[in-house]
């Protein structure tokens, strides 16, 4: 079983950035696909970035292209989700997932199968 805990959040000015992270314990991290989720009050959860277990594929949501960047670090068993030029309408609960074992093409949301708790991300006007 793999645990996942993310980081990183937090209040930041519109226009600003964060850096989350989500660090994995448990066996087997660098084997899994890895995606960021997001879901504000209200609204449903919403599928924002995917990486595959080699990081050569990933996937952005119209919403983070351009702006988001994600990353994973298989020695560190850690992934990220760099965030800039960052809007109000970012404001959320980011959680982390993990997917499908040794799949090299970028995640769909059916992929993921654990998460982690999540990590407040408000961005001020």
């Amino acid at each position: 079983q793999v645990q996942l805990a993310e980081s990183g959040g937090g209040l930041v000015q519109a226009g600003g950035s964060l850096r989350l992270s989500c660090v994995a314990s448990g066996r087997s991290f660098s084997s899994f696909s890895m995606g960021w989720f997001r879901q504000a009050p209200g609204k449903e959860r919403e599928y924002v970035a995917g990486i595959s277990w080699t990081g050569r594929r990933t996937y952005y949501a119209d919403c983070a292209k351009g702006r988001f960047t994600i990353s994973r670090d298989n020695a560190k068993n850690t992934m990220y989700l760099q965030m800039d030029s960052l809007k109000p309408e970012d404001t959320a609960v980011y959680s982390c997932a993990g997917g499908v074992l040794f799949s090299d093409r970028a995640p769909t949301p059916d992929d993921f199968r654990f998460w982690g708790q999540g990590t407040q991300v408000t961005v001020s006007s």
